[in-house]
């Protein structure tokens, strides 16, 4: 039996008009930069530049919408690493960043050590994992952000454009098989998910559901274009 929730959740917006919205740059194999919150990130070539979905998880892991402060924290697909350094200045207890792509990887652990440094009570690691296959083994975490590549639509050939776009469903759905099977997620623990009408919605949720996650709209933008955004919580039960 389908969740409750899957049944509101729009379906995804027509092909056309999802590769139309999400046309690669052509400046992404190019030296890069990005401003928020006063601090400067240079973007080497291949490495996601954030936009406004990303900053729904910035700001809210820095003002504690989703509160990290004492916990462990894993930033899915770190990217630049602002969610890191948010979390690492937010007072989390360890700081997971994490990416499949290497260069994303080290460039996060260099804008964290510019930006936060070394904290007491705080632990940095950076993790380069095809989503959790790679993550060290033994660690559970606390809470988990992800602003994964989603976009149901192959708008490139290019591998870093696939890889930091359009990568579909099928990543969210190891992801929550990785951490169900791996049991990552601590007691209590919550995961945030955020995702658009450019993806498969209710494919994402159902995958959730079906791996034993409760979700809930922790929050939703319209974009008045057109594009709805979700930005999910999901909990789940650990095993006996």
């Amino acid at each position: 039996m389908a969740h409750p929730l899957v049944d509101l959740l729009p379906p995804p917006l027509p092909a056309e008009q999802i590769i139309a919205l999400n046309r690669p740059k052509a400046d992404l194999g190019t030296p890069r930069s990005y401003t928020w919150n006063g601090w400067d990130f240079d973007v080497p070539p291949g490495v996601f530049l954030p936009g406004a979905t990303s900053r729904m998880i910035h700001q809210r892991v820095l003002d504690g919408g989703i509160e990290v402060r004492g916990l462990r924290y894993v930033a899915m697909g770190a990217g630049l690493g602002v969610e890191a350094v948010a979390a690492g200045l937010r007072g989390a207890r360890e700081v997971y960043a994490v990416d499949v792509h290497p260069e994303s990887v080290a460039t996060a652990r260099r804008h964290y050590e510019r930006l936060v440094g070394d904290r007491p009570g705080t632990a940095f690691h950076a993790v380069v994992a095809d989503v959790f296959d790679g993550f060290p083994e033994g660690a559970r975490a606390d809470v988990v952000t992800f602003n994964p590549p989603a976009v149901s639509q192959t708008v490139s050939d290019d591998p870093d454009v696939v890889r930091n776009v359009c990568a579909g469903a099928p990543v969210l759905e190891a992801f929550f098989a990785q951490i169900a099977e791996r049991d990552l997620l601590a007691p209590g623990g919550q995961v945030f998910v955020i995702a658009s009408n450019t993806a498969d919605l209710r494919r994402i949720v159902e995958s959730a559901v079906g791996h034993g996650f409760t979700p809930e709209v922790h929050h939703r933008h319209d974009w008045e274009d057109g594009v709805l955004t979700y930005l999910f919580r999901l909990r789940r039960e650990a095993r006996a």
